[in-house]
């Protein structure tokens, strides 16, 4: 799977369109409000001196630079003088795709904001961080696991072969008999824990326990693919669409949690969405734009907090240092 994303000719090794041009849609190109909603989260904490107005705003695999971009627009709409003080990171292994996202920025701020570049978040060198992150937790490589045996590849056909011992024990402790264990977690918490003083809020899909069941699939073109299909041809999708899986909160809170951190909430995104001031928000824009443009934003945020859409089958996990 790491070879499939992020190989020399992996699908995320040069910047992929996301939205209806794209294979998949996330709730950031869904609506600017996704990321007014996190930014105005960050400041109620800042008027509470939970957080630091000298601090850095990151955020992890920002992709085209919208979400990060919505929020410092928002920012300065609750408080001008809030821009003057911040620190705006993004961290992005790709150059291709931190070019992509300096010409978005460029153009939506010009020279007003300076956003600095990061290649790991382990670079990061600051008292106090609040780093965001979308849909980056299904984007770490997995193994397949089933009857204490993990997939391989040969020659385009996924083969079994016993699994080592260290998956194994992951496996007994959790009471996994079949499914994904994502890889890179704990290092991934570890990393990010280099900085003082951090509030992590990401957002993705999954479940806080063990499924027992594969999950893992393909997107391309906004048709979705079972890998285990049996008319699926592995060569004609390998690199060249999305491959993705459900995330187990579980494994995700368990390493934070042992890389020090307190997990202050987990829950639907819809819950998250509308405790950050979602409705207000749009409440808000509704005094001060036209009938036509306030519904289409209504019906894009209902995209994103309906329960049968994203609102209950993604999840919001927020981690404090």
């Amino acid at each position: 799977m790491h070879t499939w994303l992020y190989g020399e000719r992996g699908y995320y090794k040069h910047f992929k369109a996301i939205g209806k041009g794209g294979d998949f849609y996330t709730a950031v190109s869904t609506s600017a409000f996704f990321g007014a909603s996190i930014a105005n989260h960050f400041y109620a904490l800042t008027q509470e001196k939970k957080a630091s107005r000298d601090g850095w705003l990151i955020e992890i695999g920002a992709h085209q630079g919208y979400l990060i971009s919505d929020m410092i627009q928002w920012l300065y709409s609750c408080d001008p003088t809030l821009i003057e003080t911040l620190h705006f990171g993004i961290v992005e292994r790709q150059p291709e795709v931190q070019e992509a996202q300096r010409a978005y920025i460029q153009k939506r701020f010009g020279d007003a904001i300076k956003v600095h570049f990061f290649s790991d978040i382990s670079d990061v060198e600051a008292d106090y961080a609040f780093v965001v992150a979308n849909e980056i937790l299904d984007a770490f490589p997995c193994e397949l696991y089933k009857d204490e045996q993990i997939a391989i590849v040969e020659n385009d056909q996924i083969r079994w072969q016993d699994a080592e011992p260290s998956l194994l024990d992951f496996a007994q402790r959790h009471r996994l008999r079949t499914g994904e264990i994502a890889m890179g977690y704990d290092t991934f918490a570890q990393s990010m824990a280099g900085i003082n003083q951090l509030d992590f809020v990401t957002f993705d899909y999954g479940e806080q326990y063990v499924r027992n069941d594969f999950s893992i699939r393909i997107y391309r073109e906004h048709e979705t693919l079972p890998l285990f299909d049996e008319e699926l041809i592995l060569a004609e999708v390998y690199q060249k669409a999305d491959i993705t899986f459900d995330v187990n909160f579980g494994q995700v809170i368990e390493a934070f949690e042992e890389a020090g951190f307190e997990t202050v909430t987990y829950e639907t995104q819809a819950r998250a969405l509308v405790r950050f001031g979602l409705i207000d928000i749009l409440e808000q824009y509704a005094q001060t734009t036209t009938e036509t443009n306030y519904l289409r934003e209504a019906d894009r945020i209902k995209t994103l907090i309906a329960p049968t859409i994203m609102g209950d089958r993604f999840k919001m996990v927020h981690f404090k240092k």
